[in-house]
């Protein structure tokens, strides 16, 4: 059975692309059939993030217009032959595409894949609606910030308000220091605000403006950074799998604690 899932979040800049792109790829390695569908007509990245921005020729618009067929539109990964893209068309014309036509898209596609991953562009308005009209399941990304929180509030109020039930969250961009400090939210502050499942938390790291510059997913790099591994792992938890989640306070008291042992022989 076909799992069809949309990717949003209300606020924009939060790293809904990048959550798709890395999920996308990490459900792929694990062997599920998996196309991302980027919804967001005229601002597209998702084809950047993989690295597949010159490999697109035809995109979702052709495919409702009928001026190409669903195949020729698909771009498939070229590390990954189980991950297939189709791309948002480069055009301000909003209007092109509806919910109805969105849905029926996705239909077709979930006869042919595991997963669809619909990338949501940020917002509340047309964008938005059409990217949920096909969905079955929403994960909600966000982070610790609670301007983020209040817009993934009003997100989920929405998504319940379309029939969408099975909510699941992504906190990303977590930085344990702060919340130690009380400078950041916690993951229990977000989640006692947002009340949903969580699938995966995300620590901040520098390596994600390294991927997204080279168009490779943090889970493809040689040594996979530890937000790498968070992906996999929210990946393998949204395929039913049991995965604990990563203590991060005990990664970061450990880096701390070496880094004082390191200047405490250096200061001799």
């Amino acid at each position: 059975m076909s799992r069809i899932i949309v990717v949003t979040s209300g606020k924009g800049g939060v790293g809904k692309t990048t959550s798709t792109a890395n999920l996308g790829m990490a459900l792929a390695r694990i062997g599920r059939k998996v196309v991302l569908v980027d919804a967001d007509f005229g601002l597209r990245n998702l084809d950047l993030l993989l690295g597949l921005e010159n490999r697109v020729v035809y995109t979702a618009l052709e495919v409702i217009a009928r001026e190409c067929k669903l195949d020729q539109a698909l771009v498939k990964d070229k590390r990954q032959p189980n991950l297939s893209l189709l791309a948002a068309p480069q055009t301000r014309n909003k209007t092109a595409i509806n919910a109805n036509h969105m849905k029926a898209l996705v239909e077709v596609l979930s006869r042919y894949f595991d997963y669809v991953l619909i990338d949501c562009p940020a917002g509340i308005e047309t964008g938005f609606q059409n990217a949920i009209a096909g969905a079955k399941e929403a994960i909600i990304v966000t982070t610790p910030e609670i301007s983020a929180v209040r817009d993934a509030d009003r997100v989920i109020g929405l998504l319940e308000a379309n029939r969408i039930k099975d909510i699941k969250l992504i906190i990303n961009r977590l930085r344990p220091t702060m919340v130690k400090t009380n400078d950041m939210m916690s993951v229990e502050d977000v989640l006692e605000v947002l009340s949903v499942k969580l699938v995966g938390v995300i620590p901040e790291d520098e390596q994600v403006i390294v991927s997204t510059n080279k168009g490779e997913p943090l889970v493809l790099a040689e040594k996979v950074p530890l937000a790498g591994l968070a992906y996999e792992n929210t990946a393998q938890r949204l395929d039913g799998q049991a995965v604990d989640f990563i203590d991060f306070n005990a990664i970061d008291d450990s880096f701390i604690s070496r880094l004082k042992r390191w200047l405490s022989g250096n200061s001799k």
